[in-house]
């Protein structure tokens, strides 16, 4: 089939080259004149496992093509992906202009009927709006459809290639066909393709990512009750995700969640529910409670060495907002960061992939190591964002050697306590017991030095 993929960004890009892989023709588009140039040269602008070969393979092959003539690649496809931009605007709702700019685009250079699926994550009625402005350029009979992404960072080429279900809404038997038929290779195992109509495929990305988010927010919430009362909560989260009702995924404490799908998707949803006269009180409590839990390392920071950080100097170890990325948009990090700077702290950072992102954001105001040890020569403390897997294992003794005082402010929950305790390391993770360092030669530090 002929395709056509307007923006080449994260979701797009992924799109394009997976649907190229099963042998598709596919044509990306993007207004970034220099993003195009780079992907002509073969090289992949984000940091997303296997993407780079998949891309090349299929580049070599000549059925993806990349370039900035929308019109053209409009004319030569049968359907039409819109894959750009959602960002959320100064309230917390979606930003269409992109979506609807695409849209007048696809109108003014149709010259026959055409299937348009929006692939963007959009507010409930947006396909409806897309039809306008098509409809509103041609003479030419569209049939819209929305296929919402469920990529995760890290792992979007095994989403896109081998996903659990897709869902499709669909106007119309002739956009219901033509997507099924395209989609049909990915789903040999018997995933569903689960076809419904536009508003509830639209309504379905974001009540997903915002039940995700809730249950991060109410674990997260949860490992606060287990520090004051004593629990653990490794062993209240086995005990709740071994329910087969609750399950597993998405209940590991931490730092707060962020990226570019949680935060804005929830914010959005708020804002329709106010919109249509809704209370959106659990979504707000989401938010609120992941706000607070950005806040955490800072707040355990300060009750450790006072309001005051002159002088002291903290490593970060992960800047991303999750492993396996190099995505920073509401990266907590950055709001530990600030915090520290702000108490007149130096700071130290380490990433195995978000090292430039960070820089461009944060500027020469932290100090940048490419190895993750040399962030610890001299500092008071090791604090941990990111749970990359070369963070895991490491050598417990050079930690020991570099930094001041053996003393970590675990925001994932990576280490074992029995083992840090064996080690002598000071501890402090989410949701379980504090450990102080009976080592005599880093004594414990008073409340604040």
């Amino acid at each position: 089939m002929r395709i056509a993929v307007i923006g080449s960004g994260y979701v797009g890009l992924v799109t394009g080259t997976g649907l190229a892989e099963i042998g598709n023709d596919v044509i990306c588009t993007d207004v970034d004149a220099s993003r195009i140039a780079l992907l002509n040269e073969g090289k992949v602008p984000i940091f997303e496992p296997g993407l780079q070969p998949l891309l090349e393979r299929n580049v070599e092959a000549s059925r993806l093509q990349f370039t900035t003539d929308t019109a053209e690649a409009v004319r030569a496809s049968e359907i039409i992906f819109i894959a750009v931009g959602t960002p959320p605007g100064e309230d917390g709702s979606a930003d269409l202009r992109h979506v609807l700019g695409a849209a007048g685009e696809i109108g003014d250079a149709m010259q026959e009927s055409k299937v348009v699926v929006t692939k963007s994550t959009v507010p409930v009625g947006t396909a409806r709006l897309v039809r306008d402005v098509i409809e509103s350029r041609t003479q030419h009979p569209v049939h819209l459809a929305s296929n919402p992404e469920f990529l995760k960072e890290g792992a979007a080429v095994d989403d896109f290639m081998k996903p659990d279900r897709i869902v499709l809404g669909v106007d119309s038997d002739v956009a219901r066909d033509a997507l099924t038929e395209l989609f049909a290779p990915f789903l040999r195992t018997g995933n569903p393709i689960l076809v419904m109509d536009l508003p509830s495929a639209e309504l379905t990305k974001y009540a997903a990512n915002s039940m995700l988010a809730t249950r991060i927010s109410f674990m997260n919430a949860m490992s606060s009750l287990c520090e004051r009362t004593g629990a653990d909560i490794d062993a209240v989260r086995a005990g709740v995700g071994s329910d087969p009702r609750i399950g597993s995924s998405f209940l590991f404490p931490g730092v707060g969640y962020g990226g570019s799908c949680f935060p804005k998707d929830v914010q959005a949803l708020i804002r329709s529910s106010r919109e249509l006269g809704l209370d959106p009180m659990i979504l707000e409590a989401v938010e609120a409670v992941n706000a607070a839990q950005k806040r955490m390392l800072l707040e355990r920071v300060v009750a450790r060495f006072g309001e005051d950080l002159s002088g002291h100097t903290f490593a970060l170890w992960g800047l991303s907002f999750k492993p396996n990325t190099d995505d920073m948009r509401e990266a907590p990090s950055l709001v530990t960061i600030e915090g520290l700077l702000e108490r007149g702290a130096s700071v130290r950072a380490h990433d195995p992939a978000a090292i430039e992102e960070a820089r461009r954001i944060l500027g020469d105001r932290v100090e940048f190591e490419p190895d993750n040890y040399e962030v610890l020569e001299g500092a008071d403390a090791l604090l941990i964002h990111t749970e990359w897997l070369p963070y895991r294992r490491p050598d417990f003794e050079r930690i020991r050697s570099l930094l001041r005082r053996p003393l970590i402010f675990d925001g994932r929950n990576i280490f074992p306590l029995e083992r840090m305790e064996a080690l002598g390391f000071e501890y402090q993770s989410v949701g379980r017991p504090p450990i102080s360092t009976a080592d005599p030669r880093h004594p414990s530090l008073p409340e604040h030095e």
